[in-house]
């Protein structure tokens, strides 16, 4: 098991230089090519991406500057400067006050993460068929009290860890996963009881259910 990513709180002011990051698709895709190899210099994510060195160079620092990626010091000669990608777990608590622009920033961040997420479910069905096992989709619901939410959440986080590897350490034949974890009341209209004088055909609760694949 990877050893446990360091926890990072972010701010109200971090999620503005966040926004602006993650809304940049040469930063975003440095942060991909960086986590799938691990290292590299301002050049060979420039020759990855297709893009000048001046501006990969650009990009790196700016990232550095938000401790998304950090210098490999030891590495680094001359103008030549490596990356390594920053394994960290990155999250906004309920409750932080936030000014208007900090609050639209992190609206923005969320509206960023869903258009993704639905296009990853819209690949995930459509590809079902043809995926040979690598697309799974499974839903669930259940009743829980909210202390067992949380040691739901942690028990989750504690079974990702076990399959996560070091960026550019990856087990041979892998692929990156897309995976996520949505835990939220869902309280909206539920079909009637039956009255007692008619047949009862069964639970028809959707939180009977405990799960549902594909």
């Amino acid at each position: 098991m990877v050893e446990r990513p360091e926890k990072r709180v972010l701010t109200g002011p971090d999620l503005k230089a966040f926004y602006k990051a993650l809304s940049n698709p040469v930063r975003r895709d440095i942060l991909s090519y960086l986590g799938e190899h691990g290292e590299a210099n301002s050049t060979s994510v420039a020759k990855a991406l297709g893009e000048s060195t001046g501006t990969t160079s650009y990009h790196l620092r700016k990232l550095a500057g938000l401790k998304l990626i950090a210098e490999i010091e030891e590495r680094s000669t001359g103008r030549e400067r490596w990356w390594k990608s920053l394994m960290t777990d990155i999250f906004t608590p309920p409750g932080l006050e936030l000014t208007a622009d900090e609050r639209e920033a992190a609206v923005k961040i969320g509206a960023l993460k869903m258009t993704h997420d639905l296009n990853l479910v819209v690949s995930a069905y459509t590809g079902y068929d043809s995926a040979a096992g690598w697309n799974q989709i499974y839903r669930a619901g259940l009743r829980m009290t909210k202390e067992q939410v949380a040691t739901f959440v942690e028990e989750y986080q504690a079974l990702l860890r076990k399959y996560l590897s070091e960026p550019g350490d990856h087990p041979p034949g892998s692929r990156h996963m897309a995976v996520r974890l949505v835990v939220v009341p869902d309280e909206g209209p539920r079909p009637a009881l039956p009255d007692d004088d008619q047949p009862r055909t069964g639970q028809h609760r959707a939180d009977a259910e405990v799960g549902t694949g594909h």
